[in-house]
């Protein structure tokens, strides 16, 4: 949750008290709910779709079809596009949470898509393609494509080729694409964050719109996952319909739909959230990576989400999942941090973790950089030492090979006759 921009929230509710529906239209919102959502509520979400990718993409609200929250939205989409056995391929690494939205109830198996680190975890065609050979050969029928974009973990946003290559791969494969946009407003510096919406209608890129599906929340872009604001949005007929009907599973309350539209129907309040947004997350974001830096901790570059894929991999004892693991409990039990090993996020590299930057305070985020500094300068120390102790243990016994070796001794050397060396042979 991006804590960060809660005030400019808090500011706007006091000024505006009459977007609670207790102190105006109580006896409608406990008495009717709009299984399709309120009319208001669904231009205003799509409006602010729109603001939040530079207005270079409009929205239909007839599309839109809420959800409670990002979670209900991915397993709907699931239960709309797949039957039970069939698949669909994640870009690793990908949110956790996805072996549980995606598969638990729909019974839809999730297919890795493997990126590495050497190529700064891109998405590339052979990887696609790679993983849907995979599928093939385990016999699974792959029916879609789930990316995240911006990316979590990462922080990463997809370029426009990139989208490009994906939007080809899908049409060739006659696949679904969907395409989670939760962290579309938390991108804080260049370049800007493209979305898919703006990729199928460029003159250059053939498409099947059917098969293109976008899953938005409130809770990332604006700190609100207590609310459950879940947003599907389908250029595909038949999905729509499906969802609808399936929505009443998952319903946003009448309460939180008027205070949504309220507030996101000020174009003001939007624009400032936005800009402010933006510049908290830029800020803290820099201060984060320049405190890691000052201890040699790297970090993947990023320029979007939450969080960063922090890079511990030369504190690893050695280069095993088992050693990440290891080092995870000593820095959750010991340090008292709480990071995500990048195991839990399907990384095929163990070493990455990811940590969050946005959810405390100034003090809590000093306290926090406090204690990884300390951490790793003491893992470092430790390590130098240890290094020191191997490198004299390796130099002593190369020099004592040398002087054993009688391949490099002159033949007139007193030592082959000494006492000592008899005795010890």
């Amino acid at each position: 949750m991006d804590q960060l921009c809660l005030d400019i929230i808090k500011k706007w509710l006091i000024k505006h008290p009459e977007a609670s529906l207790c102190a105006t239209k109580f006896k409608e919102a406990a008495l009717f709910q709009d299984y399709h959502g309120m009319p208001e509520f669904r231009r205003a979400v799509a409006k602010f779709m729109g603001k939040v990718r530079g207005d270079r993409v409009n929205f239909d609200p007839e599309r839109i079809v809420m959800s409670g929250g990002a979670t209900g939205a991915h397993e709907m989409v699931a239960f709309c596009l797949a039957d039970p056995g069939e698949a669909f391929l994640v870009p690793t690494p990908y949110y956790p949470g996805f072996d549980r939205d995606l598969k638990w109830r729909t019974g839809v198996e999730l297919v890795a898509v493997n990126c590495e680190s050497c190529s700064n975890f891109k998405i590339t065609r052979d990887a696609l393609e790679a993983a849907y050979a995979k599928a093939e050969e385990a016999n699974l029928r792959v029916k879609g494509l789930l990316l995240t974009n911006p990316s979590n973990p990462l922080g990463t946003i997809l370029d426009r080729e990139t989208l490009k290559d994906i939007v080809s791969f899908i049409n060739d494969k006659n696949i679904h694409l969907i395409d989670d946009e939760i962290y579309a407003a938390t991108v804080f510096m260049d370049p800007d964050f493209v979305s898919i919406s703006e990729i199928i209608e460029e003159d250059d890129v053939e498409c099947n719109r059917h098969l293109i599906h976008i899953v938005y929340s409130l809770s990332k872009d604006m700190g609100f996952p207590g609310f459950r604001v879940g947003i599907v949005y389908s250029y595909n007929d038949a999905v729509l319909s499906c969802a609808r009907k399936m929505s009443s599973f998952g319903l946003v309350s009448s309460q939180t739909q008027h205070l949504i539209a309220s507030m996101l129907s000020d174009d003001d309040f939007v624009d400032n959230f936005i800009t402010e947004s933006r510049e908290l997350l830029f800020k803290r974001h820099n201060y984060f990576t320049w405190s890691l830096s000052q201890v040699g901790i790297g970090s993947l570059k990023s320029n979007a989400g939450l969080f960063i894929w922090m890079d511990l991999r030369k504190l690893l004892k050695e280069k095993t999942f088992e050693a990440e693991m290891e080092l995870w409990r000593v820095i959750i039990n010991d340090v008292k941090l709480n990071v995500s090993p990048g195991s839990s996020f399907h990384c095929d590299e163990p070493g990455w973790f990811r940590v969050c930057f946005a959810n405390m305070d100034d003090g809590t985020m000093e306290v926090a950089l406090l204690r990884i500094r300390t951490f790793v300068l003491k893992n470092t120390e430790a390590m130098g030492k240890l290094c020191r102790r191997r490198s004299l243990k390796l130099s002593l016994s190369r020099r004592m090979d040398d002087l054993m070796s009688p391949g490099i001794m002159s033949p007139h050397s007193p030592l082959p006759q000494s006492p000592l060396v008899r005795a010890r042979t």
